[in-house]
C-alpha cells in the first residue's frame, strides 16, 4: 500500500497546481514509478479499487499499456496468461467507461495478443467474453476498432518482423471475415442505438485502413448500403462520411474493384441533390465535399473515359468549391490539381471538363474578392486570408494548365474590363482578377503575343486606389520574363514604378521595390542606359524610401550593373559605392555621439552596400582599372569605422558582413590589407566579445590561409591565440550556452585553422583551449555547433601524426607530442561529453562522428577508453540507457579493442544510442500521456 498512497500524493500534485519544481519533481518520480517491477501490481490495485480517484485509475491504465509496450519482459512467461486475465478483468469492470481507461485498457490488452503467440486467439476469445452481452459490446467494438491500429503504428512494440507477420495474419487477417459478420449482425440487431451503429462504422473504417477488409468483401453484405443510407441520419453523419470515404479510397484499385465501384458511384451520384438541401448546414457540405472529393480522385481515370457517366461527380466538385464557406472549399483543390495532370496528358479531352475549369477559374476569382467592408476581418482574418489567396492562386494555375494561359488570361482581363465600363465599380472587382493574373504568371509563355500584352497595355490605365496599384505591381514583378522579351514595355513599367514608390501606402511601396528588382534582374541588359536615371532616382528619393524599399532598388542597381561590360560595371559600382562609403566616412568624423537613429541610418546604408557586393560578387582576380587601389582606399574608410563604432552590436554585424563580401569582390587584390583587417577583427573582438569579428578571422583564414607570406602567418598564430585568450575568458564569466554565436564561430575559426594552417594549432598552447572548447560545445543545441565540435575533435584524433610513420614531415613528432597529453589529460571529459550527447540531445545524423571519434580512441588509447567509459556509463542514468545496454556496450567495445577490428565499435555505438533512443521516447510521451 505504500506503493499506492505514493502514487496518489505525486497525481496530488498535479491537481493543486503548484510551482513548477513540484509538478518536475512530481512527473520524474512518476516516470521512474512506471519503470519499476511493483508497478503491475499496484496498478491492478489502484484499477480495482472502487475509492481510488479517477485520476490514478487513468494513470494505473495508462501504465500497464505503457508497461506491456516497455517492460513486458518483466512478466516471466508463466505470469503472462495471468496479466492478460488481470486486464481482461480491468476491462469488464470499466466496460461502461470512462472511455478513456477503456481505451488504455484496450492498447494494453492488443500490444499484449502482439506480444503473446500462445494466446491463440485473442480476438475470438474477447468476442465470447464480451460480444454476447449489450452491455458490454461496446469495449469489445472499442477493443476490435483499436487492435489494426495499435498493430500498425505502435513500433515501439519490442517483436521482430517475422514474428509481426505471423502476428498481424493470425489477429487480424484469420479474423477479418469473422468481424465482417460481427459488424453486420450488430448494425441490424433490434433496437441498436446510434452509439453502437457509431462505433461499427469506426471499426470498419480502422479495419479497412488496415487492408484487412477490402472493399470487394462489402460488395455482398448489408454494409454499404447501410452507409450510405446513414448519410441521412444527423446521429450517424459524421462516422458515415468517414466509412463511405475510407470505402471509396480502398478501390483505388479500379480495375479489381469493378463490381463495388458499380455499387458506390450510383449511390455518390445520388447524394449530389443534398448539396442543395444541406446549404445552410456547413459540416454537411464538408462531409458531402469529402466523399465526393474522395470519390472524384480514386476514380479520376473513369471520369476521364466515360464523363456520360462520371461527369455528375465532377459537377458535385464544382458545387463545393463554389460554397461560399472558405474552410470547405480547399477540401476540393487536391482533386483540381490532380485531375488537372491527368488532362495534361492526354491528347483530347471532352469539353465538359473544358467548362467545369472556365467555371472554377470564374468561381476561385470570386473567393478572390475582399470583402466591401474590411473592417469584417480581425488582423488574424485578414492575414488568414491573404495567406489562403495564394493556395487558390495554386487551383489558378491549375485552370491555366488546363485551359491554356491565353484564355484565362483573356477572360480576366474581361473581367477588369467590363468592371471599369461601370461608373460604381468597386477596387475589389479590380483587384481580385489582377491578384489572378498574378498567379497565372507561372503559366504565361515569354514569348506570348496575345494576352499579355492587352494586360501590359491596361495596366497605366487602372485606377489608383492602392489595392489595385499594389497588385498591378506585383504583376509586373511576376512578367519580368515577359518584359525582357518585350523591351518596348520597359520604359512604361519604370514609370508605372517610379509612381508606386511616391504613393503614401507602404506596402505599394514595397511592391514598386520588388517590382524593380526583378525588372532589373530579368531585363539588366536592356537597361543598362537606365542606370543614370536610377541613380538620379536614388539621389531625389532615397531619404523618402524606407530602408526594405532601399534595399530593393540596390538590388536592382547591382544587377544591372553586372550585367555592363567590367569597365563599365567596375566604374558604375565605384560611384555608387563611394557614395556610401563617403556616409561612412561623415558618420565616423562627427565629433559628437550619433544618435540612436543616425546609427541606425549608417546601418542601413552599409547594408546598400553589403547588397549590391551581394550580387556583383566578384570581378575575378584581374580587376578592372577602376578598382585598383579601391581596397585600400575602401579599408581607409572602414577601418577607423570599426575602431571607434565596433561596440555597436548592429553596425558591427553591418561592417563584417561587408568586410566579408569586401575580401571576396577584391580576392588576392585585398593581400595587402588583409594583416590590418586580422588585427583590427581580433583587437575589437578582445574589447567586444561580439563573435561576428572571429567569424571574419575565420573566413579570413579560409580564404588566404594557403598563402606562405610570413607576415600573414604570423597574423593567423597571433590571431589564434589572442582569439583562443579572450574565448577562455568569456567562459570563465558565463556558459557556451550563453554565448553560443561565439562558440559556433570560435569553432569555425579551428576548423578553418585545422584546414588551412594545421602545423599553427598544433604548436601553438591554444591547442588545448580549442579541444576543451569542442568539448564545451557539445552541450550545446545548436546543430552546427555539435557538428563543428565533434569534427574538430574527430580531426585532432585521426592526425597522421598520431601513427608514426618514416615517411612522416619532420614536425609530425612535435603535432604527436602536443595533442597526446591533451588527449589523455580530457580523456574521461571527453568519453563524458560525447557520451552524454549520443544518448541525450545529439542530432540523429552524428551517430556516425561519434565513431569517428571513438575508433581512434580504441586503436590508440585502449585501455584508457575502456578505463573512461566504464565510469562514464556508471554516472549514466538507467533511465537514460537500461543496464542491460550500457553491458552491452563495454562487453562490444573490449571485444573490438582485444580483436584488434577496431570498426567493430560502431555496432556499440549504434547499440547504445537506440537503447537510448527508446528509453528517450518512452520518457518523452510522459507518465501522463495517452
Amino acid at each position: 500500500m505504500a506503493n499506492v498512497q505514493a502514487v496518489l500524493s505525486a497525481l496530488d500534485v498535479f491537481s493543486r497546481a503548484p510551482d513548477k519544481t513540484a509538478l518536475d519533481t512530481a512527473n520524474n518520480w512518476l516516470q521512474d514509478f512506471q519503470h519499476s517491477s511493483e508497478a503491475w501490481t499496484t496498478c491492478n490495485v489502484l484499477l480495482l479499487n472502487p475509492d481510488a480517484p479517477p485520476a490514478a485509475k487513468l494513470f494505473a491504465a495508462q501504465t500497464f499499456r505503457t508497461k506491456v509496450t516497455y517492460d513486458l519482459n518483466q512478466v516471466d512467461t508463466a505470469s503472462r496468461f495471468a496479466l492478460r486475465d488481470t486486464l481482461l478483468t480491468a476491462l469488464e469492470k470499466y466496460h461502461a467507461g470512462p472511455k478513456t481507461i477503456m481505451v488504455q485498457l484496450c492498447l494494453a490488452i492488443a500490444g499484449l495478443a502482439l506480444q503473446l503467440p500462445a494466446w491463440q486467439n485473442p480476438v475470438q476469445d474477447l468476442i465470447d467474453s464480451f460480444g454476447r452481452n449489450p452491455a458490454t459490446v461496446p469495449a469489445l467494438l472499442q477493443f476490435l476498432t483499436l487492435l489494426p491500429e495499435e498493430m500498425n503504428s505502435n513500433t515501439k512494440i519490442p517483436v521482430t518482423d517475422e514474428e509481426y507477420k505471423e502476428r498481424e495474419a493470425a489477429l487480424l487477417t484469420a479474423n477479418a471475415p469473422k468481424v465482417l459478420e460481427l459488424l453486420i449482425m450488430y448494425l441490424q440487431a433490434p433496437g441498436v442505438s446510434f452509439a453502437v451503429q457509431n462505433q461499427v462504422f469506426q471499426c470498419l473504417s480502422s479495419w479497412l485502413a488496415a487492408g484487412e477488409i477490402t472493399a470487394m468483401s462489402l460488395a455482398q453484405t448489408p454494409l454499404l448500403a447501410f452507409a450510405f443510407e446513414a448519410l441521412s441520419s444527423d446521429e450517424l453523419f459524421d462516422t458515415a462520411v468517414a466509412a463511405v470515404s475510407d470505402i471509396i479510397h480502398e478501390t483505388q484499385e479500379v480495375e479489381d474493384n469493378m463490381p463495388v465501384i458499380e455499387q458506390i458511384v450510383p449511390r455518390v451520384i445520388a447524394l449530389k441533390p443534398k448539396l442543395a438541401l444541406y446549404k445552410d448546414d456547413p459540416e454537411k457540405i464538408r462531409g458531402l465535399a469529402r466523399i465526393f472529393t474522395e470519390a472524384g480522385e480514386m476514380y479520376r481515370s473513369l471520369l476521364l473515359h466515360h464523363p456520360e457517366t462520371f461527369f455528375p461527380i465532377v459537377e458535385a466538385i464544382g458545387e463545393c468549391s463554389a460554397y461560399p464557406d472558405l474552410d470547405i472549399v480547399p477540401i476540393t483543390f487536391n482533386f483540381w490539381m490532380r485531375l488537372a495532370q491527368a488532362i495534361g496528358k492526354k491528347q483530347s479531352v471532352s469539353p465538359l471538363f473544358l467548362d467545369a475549369y472556365k467555371a472554377l477559374m470564374n468561381v476561385i476569382i470570386r473567393h478572390l474578392h475582399f470583402p466591401q467592408d474590411m473592417n469584417t476581418f480581425t488582423g488574424q482574418e485578414a492575414d488568414n486570408f491573404r495567406q489562403f489567396r495564394h493556395v487558390m492562386g495554386d487551383t489558378l494555375k491549375d485552370c491555366c494548365y488546363v485551359l491554356g494561359s491565353d484564355l484565362c488570361l483573356s477572360a480576366t482581363y474581361d473581367m477588369i474590363t467590363t468592371a471599369l465600363s461601370r461608373s460604381d465599380v468597386s477596387w475589389q472587382e479590380i483587384e481580385a482578377p489582377l491578384f489572378a493574373m498574378r498567379s497565372m504568371g507561372a503559366e504565361v509563355d515569354p514569348n506570348d503575343d496575345r494576352a499579355v500584352p492587352k494586360v501590359m497595355d491596361l495596366i497605366p490605365s487602372l485606377p489608383t486606389h492602392p489595392r489595385v496599384r499594389y497588385a498591378a505591381l506585383l504583376i509586373i514583378a511576376r512578367y519580368t520574363e515577359w518584359i525582357n522579351k518585350h523591351p518596348t514595355y520597359i520604359q512604361t513599367q519604370l514609370q508605372y514604378i517610379s509612381a508606386g514608390f511616391q504613393d503614401s501606402d507602404p506596402e505599394v511601396n514595397a511592391a514598386a521595390g520588388q517590382a524593380l528588382k526583378y525588372l532589373c534582374q530579368d531585363c539588366r541588359q536592356h537597361l543598362v542606359d537606365f542606370l543614370p536615371q536610377l541613380h538620379t532616382f536614388l539621389g531625389s528619393m532615397g531619404n523618402k524610401l524606407i530602408q526594405d524599399d532601399k534595399v530593393q532598388v540596390y538590388h536592382a542597381i547591382a544587377y544591372v550593373i553586372s550585367a555592363m561590360p567590367m569597365e563599365q560595371a567596375a566604374q558604375s559600382l565605384r560611384t555608387f559605392a563611394w557614395d556610401i562609403l563617403a556616409q561612412v566616412h561623415t558618420f565616423t568624423a562627427k565629433p559628437t555621439p550619433p544618435t540612436k537613429e543616425e546609427r541606425q541610418m549608417i546601418a542601413d546604408t552599409i547594408e546598400n552596400l553589403e547588397v549590391m557586393l551581394g550580387v556583383i560578387d566578384t570581378f575575378g582576380e584581374e580587376l578592372p582599372a577602376a578598382c585598383q587601389n579601391a581596397c585600400e582606399e575602401a579599408w581607409s574608410i572602414v577601418e577607423p569605422f570599426v575602431a571607434k563604432h565596433g561596440d555597436d552590436y548592429v553596425l558591427c554585424e553591418r561592417a563584417t558582413r561587408v568586410i566579408r563580401l569586401g575580401l571576396n569582390f577584391f580576392s588576392s587584390a585585398a593581400l595587402p590589407v588583409v594583416p590590418s583587417v586580422l588585427s583590427r577583427m581580433i583587437e575589437t573582438f578582445e574589447r567586444t566579445g561580439f563573435s561576428s569579428y572571429v567569424w571574419i578571422a575565420g573566413k579570413i583564414i579560409g580564404r588566404f590561409g594557403n598563402e606562405q607570406n610570413p607576415a600573414l602567418r604570423l597574423g593567423f598564430k597571433e590571431a589564434l591565440e589572442r582569439v583562443s585568450n579572450k574565448v577562455v575568458q568569456i567562459l570563465q564569466g558565463q556558459s557556451p550556452s550563453q554565448v553560443p554565436d561565439v562558440m559556433e564561430d570560435y569553432l569555425q575559426m579551428i576548423l578553418q585553422t585545422l584546414d588551412y594552417a594545421p602545423d599553427i594549432l598544433f604548436t601553438s598552447p591554444a591547442l588545448g583551449v580549442a579541444f576543451r572548447a569542442a568539448m564545451a560545445a557539445l552541450t550545446l543545441v545548436q546543430t552546427d555547433a555539435v557538428f563543428a565540435a565533434l569534427e574538430i575533435i574527430r580531426s585532432i584524433l585521426t592526425h597522421d601524426s598520431l601513427v608514426p610513420s618514416p615517411t612522416q614531415p619532420p614536425e609530425y613528432a612535435t603535432f604527436a607530442a602536443n595533442i597526446r597529453p591533451v588527449v589523455e589529460q580530457e580523456g574521461l571529459a571527453l568519453c563524458g561529453y560525447v557520451t552524454s550527447g549520443l544518448t541525450g540531445d545529439f542530432p540523429e545524423e552524428t551517430t556516425a562522428a561519434v565513431v569517428a571519434i571513438f575508433r581512434p580512441l580504441a586503436a590508440l588509447w585502449p585501455n584508457q577508453l575502456v578505463s573512461w567509459m566504464t565510469a562514464v556509463l556508471q554516472q549514466l542514468p538507467s533511465t537514460s540507457v537500461p543496464d542491460q545496454a550500457k553491458s552491452t556496450f563495454v562487453s562490444e567495445m573490449q571485444r573490438a579493442i582485444s580483436e584488434k577490428q577496431h570498426d567493430k565499435i560502431k555496432y556499440a555505438v549504434i547499440g547504445l544510442h537506440r537503447a537510448s533512443l527508446k528509453a528517450r521516447e518512452r520518457r518523452r510521451m510522459g507518465p501522463l500521456d495517452t
